[in-house]
């Protein structure tokens, strides 16, 4: 595994919310974390079908044009009894000719489950892939999930995308129920980068 030894990571996301959650994560490394709309850089299109293509897409854009270690991630929500849809998916879900719009999201998956008169409990998951990326073409892969289940209504007004309408295995509230730091001890992306770690204690 090669190890990360800069002061700085280019984090290559547009997404405040989740730029913020890694800068928290990174925070007990001394690293600081800069976001690409930042630096200026356009977001490429996500055109894999797997969230470890899209995490590699951003994350060699990113480096290329930046001269910069990149780290990317891709995540969504994994539905069983929709075939784990939406999955790599879930933002292209929420897209509307005025940005995105996840109540429209969610409320597409509970009429889908409906649809289908989706058994309870309705599992799924949050999943995530961090890569990170160097400019020479090299990069490491890091994987993580949250098993739960879907709900409905919607519940809570915290943290964003699906969080609303997820509930985390062993616990009774939602990720938009809970606080986001409590949130970002157990998610999926906490899982990742646990992992992910490793890179940065060898730097």
């Amino acid at each position: 595994m090669r190890s990360f030894d800069g002061k700085t990571l280019l984090v290559a996301t547009h997404n405040s919310g989740k730029l913020d959650e890694i800068a928290d994560l990174i925070s007990e490394f001394g690293i600081s974390v800069v976001g690409a709309a930042e630096k200026g850089l356009p977001e490429p299109e996500e055109t894999g079908t797997t969230f470890v293509e899209n995490a590699r897409l951003k994350a060699h854009a990113a480096a290329k044009a930046t001269g910069l270690p990149a780290l990317a991630d891709d995540s969504g929500i994994e539905i069983d009894a929709l075939d784990g849809a939406p999955g790599v998916y879930t933002a292209d879900w929420a897209e509307t000719p005025n940005g995105r719009d996840f109540i429209m999201a969610m409320t597409r998956s509970h009429e889908a489950l409906e649809a289908i008169n989706a058994p309870l409990p309705r599992t799924a998951r949050f999943c995530c892939t961090f890569v990170l990326a160097w400019p020479d073409g090299h990069d490491e892969v890091f994987a993580g999930t949250m098993e739960g289940q879907v709900v409905w209504p919607m519940r809570g007004d915290q943290g964003h995308g699906y969080d609303p309408i997820f509930q985390p295995d062993g616990y009774d509230t939602t990720f938009g129920e809970m606080d986001r730091w409590e949130k970002n001890k157990i998610s999926h992306r906490a899982d990742a980068f646990a992992k992910l770690k490793a890179v940065f204690r060898n730097g």
